[in-house]
């Protein structure tokens, strides 16, 4: 058996509305608002990058998990947004934690499912036997160019989920994973480019429902089980219309979505979206309960996983602040104020 053990998410306090992006660009709020579905998003202290924040996610995970940071095998860090280009990631992360020398590290990038490509390749890791924990963590503070339709949704948290092999640690197990994917760059960014370019409405139909409709029903053919068998359902959340569509085309209903749905305050995190969206999950969940989750990175691919919860998920519930109690804990800013915390100005 081979499953979460702990997780921990970083969400900033700090938030501008849509609205405020839409005035200044002389722009209709209700119809942007309307159109994404998404409300305000989550922006980075002057001091906060990707980093900062998988490490703070990283510390509640261990908290939660309970283990030594130096029993840990793997360190994979997938985010859009490494402060550097030369100088890893996981090691900083790793330093920071306390985990030590002895473990396996990369940084990842696959666009937004770049954790998730890290989080298979830590089962890969664990199912061998090549080691005893692995860590992985998915955080990104996205850009977006100003006056783009990605400056209303990119948005900044970390997430980090301890993975083992104890049954008696597990609080939700890995059924099933599989990948599905393609050569469809809808969304890119080049060596030097500050921000990314993408081809709009091309990001819909032939890129994020295409393959993460088709990474689903993999699951779904490879374990025999229907829609109905699941409790909750976790897609990745580029704003909040497509994983609401994305629900439907596979057949779950608006209430197995909805506790899922952290892009409606927060944004989009990129590469800790859909793990956002885990974690609220986890944070309310029962045991022996099964969750459909898929993730999503442009370029194009979507990563799948079955978890089901396990009798130790509610004894460690209670060392997690709620993911929802973390966006409740907020602080409203100016565009201004948003353009220098980004670095913009």
């Amino acid at each position: 058996m081979t499953g979460i053990i702990g997780y921990g998410t970083a969400i900033p306090k700090y938030r501008i509305k849509l609205a405020d992006i839409a005035a200044v660009w002389n722009k209709n709020p209700d119809e942007i608002i309307g159109g994404l579905r998404v409300a305000e998003k989550a922006v980075p202290a002057i001091d906060e990058d990707a980093v900062t924040l998988g490490i703070e996610a990283g510390k509640k995970a261990f908290t939660m998990a309970g283990i030594q940071p130096t029993t840990v095998g793997s360190v994979y860090f997938g985010s859009e947004s490494h402060p550097y280009t030369v100088n890893p990631s996981s090691s900083i992360a790793a330093e920071y934690l306390g985990i030590g020398n002895d473990y396996f590290a990369a940084d990842l990038e696959f666009a937004c499912k770049a954790a998730t490509a890290g989080m298979q390749a830590t089962v890969g890791l664990l199912d061998s036997k090549r080691i005893n924990y692995g860590l992985v963590i998915g955080s990104d503070t996205a850009q977006g160019k100003p006056h783009d339709s990605l400056e209303y949704t990119a948005a900044s948290t970390g997430c980090a989920y301890l993975l083992g092999n104890k049954k008696t640690e597990i609080i939700a197990s890995i059924l099933e994973m599989t990948s599905f994917t393609s050569d469809t760059p809808d969304f890119w960014r080049r060596e030097g480019a500050r921000y990314p370019s993408h081809f709009g409405r091309f990001t819909g139909e032939p890129a994020y429902f295409t393959h993460v409709v088709s990474a689903g029903k993999k699951l779904l053919e490879k374990t025999g089980l229907h829609p109905s068998d699941f409790s909750y359902c976790v897609f990745h959340m580029p704003n909040g219309k497509f994983p609401r569509i994305a629900a439907k085309k596979m057949g779950f209903t608006p209430e197995q979505l909805a506790p899922s749905l952290t892009v409606d305050k927060i944004g989009n995190p990129y590469s800790a979206s859909s793990l956002l969206g885990l974690a609220a999950v986890l944070d309310i969940a029962k045991p022996k309960e099964k969750i459909f989750f898929v993730s999503y990175g442009s370029g194009a691919g979507a990563d799948g996983f079955i978890f089901e919860t396990t009798e130790q998920l509610p004894k460690k519930q209670k060392k997690t602040i709620p993911v929802f109690d973390q966006i409740e804990n907020k602080t409203y800013i100016s565009y201004a104020q948003y353009l220098k915390q980004t670095h913009i100005i």
